[in-house]
């Protein structure tokens, strides 16, 4: 998919709606330390089980720690670091520069954006805003209705599809697949894939690509 661009003038987020809690001291201290671990073992490309493994201690408390649920020792957290290859000044040091965002936008303020399909029936909206040049993900709300052209899509990442309400068939590669209401449907976007049969007058679903950095 193409990058959207907004009908008309580009409209910013509300300054209200997004609030940045860089060092937020209201953030326990359990959760910085947990953010860290969970940070570094992804960035290590280790499960949760490897990381468990090499620790000493068992995937359900580390998986504890790393949300923020459990304390752990001195002792785990010396055999976790060790695991992951750095040391406990450095995991410590990391946790107090932990930083989060909230963002909060109102039905009104949601954006309609262009992509597409847009004229050909389809009504996307834009349910988050993310700022700096490098997106992680985009949710849509999309809406479709039986008169739409159905377009097909190759984008990097992987995309997560949520059917609202309505029926519809959807192509990924040579394979189609029944989607209804409730049912959820995960794929790598690079293969080409969009909707291919709707079954009721409208549709409604929620998307979101996940982009790989």
């Amino acid at each position: 998919m193409k990058q959207p661009k907004t009908k008309g003038p580009a409209r910013q987020p509300p300054a209200a709606a997004w609030q940045d809690h860089t060092e937020d001291t209201r953030i326990p201290i359990e959760q910085k330390i947990g953010a860290v671990i969970r940070r570094q073992r992804l960035a290590n490309r280790l499960t949760l089980s490897d990381l468990a493994i090499g620790a000493e201690i068992s995937s359900a408390m580390l998986s504890r720690i790393e949300t923020g649920q459990a304390t752990a020792s001195l002792e785990a957290l010396e055999r976790i670091c060790h695991a992951l290859g750095m040391s406990m000044s450095k995991l410590f040091q990391d946790a107090e520069t932990v930083s989060g965002f909230a963002q909060l936008i109102k039905e009104a303020e949601q954006m309609e954006v262009v992509r597409s399909g847009t004229k050909h029936g389809h009504t996307y909206k834009l349910l988050s805003y993310e700022r700096g040049p490098k997106k992680l993900f985009e949710p849509f709300l999309i809406e479709m209705d039986k008169d739409s052209v159905y377009p097909r899509f190759c984008h990097p990442g992987v995309e997560f599809i949520y059917m609202l309400s309505g029926r519809m068939e959807y192509r990924y590669g040579d394979t189609s697949y029944l989607l209804e209401p409730g049912d959820s449907f995960t794929f790598s976007g690079e293969v080409e894939h969009g909707p291919e049969t709707i079954f009721d007058e409208k549709i409604r679903f929620l998307a979101m690509i996940m982009y790989e950095h």
